[in-house]
């Protein structure tokens, strides 16, 4: 076996625990968490796959780094803040990072050996809870029912085929509508029609509509209770 090169020997040492880290965001953003593996990682950052190992014992601690990473863009609950306007910004900035990795959507809420920044998010949100007056089982339903929201939300927008602009959206929409006979379907012609194929529309608008009737209905219930 050939002796590294200097170049392949400078790069390894300049090789951190973030760098591998963000390597693997970096990779899955681009391919897809699917394709993400310790050897494809090694190529993309220019060394072999066995020196990763120095940084991450195996592919689940690389996923846990770059899982915790992820959280680590979401903006926290500021302390002593009125908790509906700190959980709208927590859940909008949520949004926003799974748009930009939607690779993590599926694997927010799986991983068993959580990093510290993922600790901070949650105890965080739990903190801005229980400080609005929600008991803890009242703690569990409002991040449960936020979670699920943001999170499937989030599913949608990277899975719908509607396209990233509204010329593209309104292209889909009518291919789609095409297909479907008026008079067997007439109530889902309506709604592409009087609201998808609408100037302006825009799939993400629904997010701040779902979002306020969730945080209204958890203050009712809060006070309820």
């Amino acid at each position: 076996m050939a002796p590294p090169s200097k170049s392949e020997t400078k790069v390894r040492r300049s090789l951190t625990r973030d760098r591998v880290l963000l390597g693997g965001v970096a990779f899955a953003d681009d391919n897809g968490i699917a394709s993400l593996s310790m050897r494809r990682l090694g190529e993309a950052l220019g060394v072999e796959a066995m020196s990763l190992y120095n940084y991450v014992a195996n592919k689940d601690e690389l996923l846990d780094g770059m899982v915790d990473l992820v959280f680590a863009e979401i903006d926290l609950p500021a302390g002593g803040t009125d908790w509906k306007p700190a959980m709208r910004e927590r859940a909008q900035s949520a949004r926003q990072a799974l748009r930009r990795h939607p690779w993590a959507i599926a694997l927010m809420s799986t991983r068993t050996s959580p990093g510290p920044a993922t600790l901070r998010h949650h105890n965080a949100v739990i903190g801005s809870l229980r400080a609005a007056g929600f008991s803890v089982e009242m703690t569990a339903h409002a991040f449960s029912a936020l979670d699920s929201y943001i999170y499937g939300v989030a599913l949608q927008e990277a899975t719908l085929p509607l396209g990233d602009t509204e010329e593209e959206t309104v292209e889909v929409a009518q291919t789609m509508l095409a297909q479907v006979p008026a008079d067997e379907y007439p109530h889902l012609t309506e709604f592409a029609t009087e609201h998808v194929l609408r100037p302006g529309y825009d799939y993400g608008d629904e997010f701040e509509f779902g979002l306020d009737l969730i945080l209204d209905g958890l203050e009712k219930t809060r006070d309820a209770a």
